[in-house]
């Protein structure tokens, strides 16, 4: 962490986050000064260079996010857009993650689209808005803009698009738990072993 960042503020993006933001678009020193101005503006970026972007509904999103942290790698940074939550993700996931999707059948056309919502990848020739680098600012908070996992670093990790699969299967296998056995036997001794690491 930098020392520049408020400890109060955990959802702030530190001097080395904003710099890895800008180095996204052409001109990085400008949009750095930009933000030099005004920290509480969010800014759109485009995506494909430093970072694509996976959007999901929030809730999906926020249920992504669990699984990662709990029982996967970690996330890059995250932030969360007018109800959306956006996954930053190593570039070109948005091109390989539908595939993948599909693939699995968990696609748009796939046999088990119930359990995951549609994700919207952003990749190359497509833009995202980013939130302040700011926290819970004011205007930040009317937007309903804000980052939930401040970038930090120059180089942050970022996940592939394996990684983000993996993630949405298990928020939606978390999500609809559906038993193919009968209720077992009151009186019997019963062990959940899906409960195994």
């Amino acid at each position: 962490m930098s020392s520049t960042r408020n400890a109060s503020d955990v959802s702030g993006v530190t001097p080395d986050g904003a710099a890895w933001l800008a180095s996204a678009g052409t001109y990085p020193r400008s949009t750095l000064s930009l933000w030099r101005e005004r920290p509480d503006a969010p800014l759109v970026l485009p995506c494909g260079v430093a970072f694509d972007v996976v959007s999901t509904p929030a809730v999906f999103g926020r249920r992504m996010l669990d699984r990662m942290w709990e029982e996967g790698p970690g996330s890059g940074p995250v932030a969360e857009f007018r109800g959306r939550m956006l996954l930053f993700a190593a570039p070109g996931t948005a091109q390989r993650l539908p595939a993948l999707m599909e693939w699995e059948e968990w696609g748009a056309r796939g046999a088990r689209t119930d359990g995951v919502p549609p994700l919207l990848c952003h990749g190359t020739g497509d833009a995202v808005t980013v939130p302040a680098l700011t926290g819970a600012a004011a205007p930040a908070a009317r937007s309903g803009s804000r980052w939930l996992v401040a970038p930090d670093t120059r180089r942050p990790w970022l996940p592939g698009p394996e990684v983000l699969l993996w993630a949405a299967v298990r928020a939606a296998r978390a999500a609809v738990r559906i038993s193919i056995f009968p209720p077992a036997d009151r009186d019997a001794n019963v062990y959940d072993v899906s409960r195994r690491r």
